[in-house]
């Protein structure tokens, strides 16, 4: 209850000031953060920041429609392939010249790569746990959310510098940005078929979530140690395997569109309580201590994809 409480606190605060209700509901959460740590609401925090973190990931699914997606054109379809496969490897390759390791850097690309916070949370769930894994979270979570703000508002202006079409700035847009809700919002400040082609191509790097996960969880169980529970990483995730079998039934026109409404606004809701729920087990002190060459190294990753988009939409036109 006190984590959907802070969620709607958010979520009100977010449609009242322009400011992303991912970032607030972790802000929300981290000012009451004394609730993680000791009486009756530890349980039910601890609940909403696994389970419905999990929930909400899985639900992500029908937003998915592999039969529109197509429509993008193979050569476009490759270009958002390519800037998310080469993300992760500038980040898996680059992050030890920042100081940091493999978990770190998985973590921050991904987010970076697919889809913002969301991509965040799920690639958390299938890393080995360890007693940073938290404040990882959180510090990517804040720092892509931000990030993409910026983009939301510095982005648009590029594209209308560089003189794109309404096609080419979609691309970009949707193929740069981390989040779904900053991509709408920037793409529709252009125009409309520039804001339908940027959630298209955006919904794409969504659908990447899945693979890209699975993918990571088998090639992490293979060599992965074990976390502090003497568990490793499960072979197929539950939530990818929601994912999967949503988007599936998304793609083959299964799900009514009523239905289909209902459960993408659940999975917001999902993700936002525990988003909120995460925030009020972490320990501020710890995130602020995770440093300046962490900051560089997602601000690097963000500039990263950003040049391999861009670069393509220059070839491809």
């Amino acid at each position: 209850m006190i984590a959907v409480t802070v969620a709607v606190a958010a979520k009100f605060l977010s449609e009242h000031y322009a400011t992303p209700a991912m970032l607030l509901a972790l802000l929300l959460g981290i000012a009451v953060s004394f609730l993680g740590e000791e009486g009756k609401t530890v349980e039910g925090i601890a609940f909403s920041a696994r389970t419905l973190l999990r929930l909400g990931v899985a639900l992500l699914g029908v937003r998915v429609s592999m039969t529109l997606m197509l429509g993008l054109g193979w050569d476009l379809i490759a270009l958002v392939i390519a800037g998310v496969l080469l993300t992760i490897g500038f980040g898996l390759s680059v992050a030890r010249f920042f100081g940091h390791k493999w978990r770190f850097a998985f973590l921050t690309a991904g987010s970076v790569a697919i889809c913002g916070a969301s991509a965040a949370m799920a690639i958390s769930a299938i890393l080995p746990k360890d007693e940073r894994s938290e404040e990882r979270l959180i510090f990517t979570v804040m720092g892509v959310t931000v990030l993409s703000t910026i983009a939301m508002i510095a982005y648009p202006i590029l594209v209308r510098t560089l003189g794109m079409n309404e096609i080419a700035g979609g691309v970009f847009l949707g193929g740069t940005i981390h989040d779904v809700a900053q991509v709408v919002g920037a793409g529709f400040s252009i125009s409309e078929q520039t804001g339908d082609t940027a959630t298209l191509v955006k919904l794409f790097r969504v659908a990447m979530l899945a693979p890209v996960v699975l993918v990571a969880s088998l090639i992490i169980r293979s060599f992965a140690e074990m976390d502090e529970e003497g568990k490793r990483p499960p072979l197929l995730p539950g939530f990818v395997l929601g994912f999967l079998i949503l988007a599936a039934a998304s793609s083959f026109g299964l799900i009514p569109p009523v239905l289909a409404e209902f459960l993408s606004q659940s999975s917001r809701w999902l993700l936002l309580v525990a988003i909120a729920a995460v925030g009020m087990k972490t320990n501020l002190k710890q995130i602020l201590s995770v440093g300046a060459a962490a900051i560089a190294l997602i601000i690097a990753e963000t500039l990263f994809i950003a040049g391999v988009i861009l670069a393509g939409i220059t070839v491809l036109t």
